[in-house]
């Protein structure tokens, strides 16, 4: 598989949507890709994480991780990231 790449408007979202590197690239190389809902070329896939926390003053049994992406000749660029 590829190396994948975080575009700079995914990796703006690591804090405020609470996803790491490491689930991302996790999801991408386990879970089935599908076509995305926009763009031509884009990709998605997911995965559900055991999280048992608080986010945003409301408790999470699990956080689910749903990248948005592209595969190149070289890489593959995440457009966007959902939780």
């Amino acid at each position: 598989m590829n190396p994948i790449r975080l575009s700079t408007h995914a990796s703006g979202y690591l804090e405020k949507r609470g996803f790491t590197l490491a689930e991302v690239e996790e999801v991408i190389s386990s879970a089935p890709w599908l076509p995305a809902e926009y763009g031509v070329n884009r990709l998605e896939c997911s995965k559900e994480f055991l999280f048992d926390r608080e986010w945003n003053n409301k408790h999470y049994a699990f956080k689910r991780v749903r990248p948005v992406f592209v595969e190149e000749d070289v890489e593959i660029v995440v457009v966007t990231i959902y939780t």
